[in-house]
């Protein structure tokens, strides 16, 4: 296990590595001057040029490359060119309103989309079946901020039972939060549960055909034994890993659920940084939504040998 998980630190760190080469890459052929964007009517060739001069901008490409990569080893990521704030602070303020609506949105896709999978599953070529297979297809089809403005106008707007939009932190007002994450996450967990059922499905019609299944049957074990013990568990192994990059992709944040719910996140930031040309910011950005997704990856392959034990880590 331990050299796994070294092992895998290790690939980790060869494709961050590879994902500031990139980013860094694409930021400076982007057109625009990020310098001239950040003064705006503050501009003068003085304050234009010394600007340039503290963000490193007037050095050559590989230089500005290297001190990046250096400073970022350090947790030094830079200083926003539009706020003067270190870019490190503005990601560690961002990054809980982004967790915390993941978390909330998996609890939602993962509660809908095991059982109504697994029944479904169960149930194949019933009416129930169809229900869920036609609700899970509408589900993956329907952009999730278009749930998103559809509650807001239902449940703010008509009802006035929950706020339109805005953020509490958890651990400052738990029924404050609450009330303003239901929504976003209600739409984005549809939009996800609605992927997992359909895997959930599949993966369960495969187990239930194979070969332990029957054995398992043939020995006389009940019904909700073989279902729970030999179909389901087994079943999970593919399960997990789409919720693993389901879960990767909400920790990157929803750009815009987070816009239209005006949601303080790393999606949000990154849309503000992209259309500012702040450099630091998105390559930060960038830089932490890859490791929280590498994370991610490398917590579901450990998962898998709690799973099956058949499998092996190495």
């Amino acid at each position: 296990m331990l050299r796994f998980t070294l092992a895998r630190a290790g690939h980790a760190a060869a494709v961050l590595l590879g994902v500031t080469v990139v980013v860094f890459a694409l930021m400076h052929l982007v057109p625009g001057d990020p310098v001239r964007v950040a003064l705006g009517t503050q501009y003068t060739p003085e304050s234009y040029q010394a600007l340039r001069s503290a963000s490193g901008l007037d050095r050559p490409l590989i230089s500005q490359y290297f001190h990046y990569v250096g400073s970022a080893l350090t947790g030094d990521l830079g200083v926003s060119f539009r706020t003067g704030e270190p870019v490190t602070l503005v990601l560690l303020e961002r990054l809980p309103a982004t967790l915390s609506l993941a978390f909330a949105a998996m609890v939602i896709a993962v509660g809908l989309a095991i059982p109504l999978g697994v029944y479904a599953a169960t149930h194949q070529g019933r009416i129930s079946d169809t229900i869920v297979r036609v609700v899970s297809q509408f589900g993956v089809s329907v952009p999730d901020f278009w749930l998103g403005i559809l509650f807001i106008l239902l449940f703010s707007s008509t009802l006035g039972w929950l706020p339109p939009s805005g953020y509490v932190p958890l651990t400052e007002d738990p029924l404050g939060w609450l009330s303003r994450v239901i929504m976003p996450a209600t739409a984005v967990g549809l939009v996800s549960g609605a992927i997992i059922t359909r895997f959930v499905r599949s993966a369960v019609l495969e187990s239930l055909g194979s070969e332990h299944a029957r054995t398992a049957r043939a020995k006389g074990l009940r019904q909700r034994i073989v279902r729970s013990r030999h179909v389901v568990r087994n079943a999970m192994v593919p399960v997990v890993t789409v919720i693993g990059v389901q879960a990767a992709i909400l920790m990157g944040g929803v750009i815009v659920i987070e816009v239209v719910f005006a949601w303080p996140g790393l999606g949000r930031l990154t849309f503000d940084a992209v259309s500012a040309r702040d450099y630091p910011v998105v390559q930060g950005a960038v830089l932490l939504v890859a490791a929280l997704f590498l994370l991610v990856s490398m917590a579901v392959d450990l998962l898998y040998a709690r799973i099956d034990p058949r499998i092996s880590i190495r």
